[in-house]
């Protein structure tokens, strides 16, 4: 039998370093537990346009369709700012989701021990936090029709359309129940029911699937603009959200802060089961290419190392593997080293982005 397949995407900025500690991993995770895989490498965003003239190739698409799991370091730059719309590196991105149809963006946002301090909010309140946010990601009012700039009368009005079926609602609702049953077994659904039609059947069908498929699993719903004030109020009262693309893009940003740091936040995005059992399936860190400190070994590779994690879970059913990744991570942390995105006053010089992979790995080797 074939090994599974990893797309390697590490685009822009500083995804080439990230993703060159997941390397490392991926080496010791074949070296010292047996786990192989076909890894290929290629282009995404603006390393792909300066060499095709797109942010992504059909045959790049290709490979993307056919793989397990891809797994995306970040795109865009400045240095694209100029170009036209249609070839911007983020449309490469934006491809790979709407064209593998990866419909759940699962966004965990979880507080280590160790970087309890660095959160805006109090320590008490986020210590311990571990919670997942699911936003639906190939509907509503990003690709609702019809949307665009139209002229009435003297003046200008933009339009945008928020669309949601019953099918779309209900799958990324199944993703959501899925995970709690492996999690802590409480979905919370976020809409606006009391002023949008769109909210109504959100809650409709949520509670539809919920009293035919998952009953043991307790759900409750929650307007998104209370789910934003209970989310900084007290945000450990949750253990899954479900929302949709909106909401779930604004949502998912204000949890991501309730950690302290975007360097250390991971993601995946899933979509329906491949003809092998697998959804199809692209991992990335939260962070973007960071351009400003590309090249200096300055950046935090946890986020890219956790969204492997998240890959072995989610993708390859190494669920045993992919805690001991996430707890040498925390090791590491607990034993204070830091890149410089985790700095405070009195700390000694950072860690470079290689010396945190080389002490995940280090603490990978005392795991065993």
């Amino acid at each position: 039998m074939s090994n599974p397949s990893l797309l390697i995407l590490p685009g822009d900025g500083i995804g080439p370093e990230v993703m060159a500690e997941v390397r490392k991993i991926i080496g010791w995770f074949d070296a010292r537990r047996g786990l192989k895989f076909d890894v290929s490498e290629d282009l995404v965003g603006g390393a792909a346009y300066d060499v095709h003239g797109t942010p992504l190739t059909d045959e790049t698409m290709a490979k993307a369709q056919e793989a397990d799991a891809v797994l995306l370091g970040a795109v865009g730059g400045p240095k694209y700012d100029s170009l036209d719309f249609s070839v911007k590196p983020e449309r490469g991105l934006l491809r790979l989701r709407k064209e593998m149809d990866l419909y759940a963006n699962l966004r965990p946002a979880q507080c280590f021990d160790a970087l309890a301090d660095f959160s805006s909010l109090k320590k008490d309140i986020v210590a311990g936090l571990d919670i997942m946010i699911v936003r639906e990601l190939t509907s509503g009012i990003y690709f609702g029709e019809p949307r665009g700039i139209i002229k009435e009368g003297n003046e200008r009005v933009g339009i945008n359309t928020q669309r949601y079926t019953e099918s779309e609602i209900a799958r990324v609702a199944r993703s959501a129940f899925e995970l709690a049953r492996k999690r802590g077994n409480k979905v919370c659904s976020m809409e606006k029911a009391n002023v949008m039609e769109s909210g109504i059947l959100w809650r409709d069908v949520v509670q539809e699937v919920h009293d035919a498929e998952y009953p043991d699993v307790e759900l409750s719903h929650m307007y998104a603009d209370a789910g934003a004030m209970q989310l900084v109020r007290a945000p450990k009262q949750f253990d899954v959200i479900v929302t949709d693309n909106l909401f779930g893009d604004l949502l998912s940003d204000a949890a991501a802060m309730l950690t302290g740091s975007l360097g250390m936040l991971p993601s995946a995005s899933l979509g329906a089961p491949m003809a092998n059992g697998r959804p199809k399936a692209l991992y990335e860190p939260v962070h973007g290419s960071a351009p400003d400190i590309a090249g200096q070994g300055k950046a935090n590779p946890c986020a890219c190392i956790l969204s492997f994690a998240m890959a072995l879970r989610y993708s390859f059913d190494q669920g045993e593997e992919a805690t001991r990744l996430e707890r040498a991570v925390e090791m590491v942390l607990a034993d204070g080293v830091r890149t410089a995105d985790l700095m405070q006053a009195g700390d000694t010089a950072p860690a470079s982005t290689s010396d945190m992979g080389d002490a995940v790995i280090a603490a990978l080797d005392a795991s065993l």
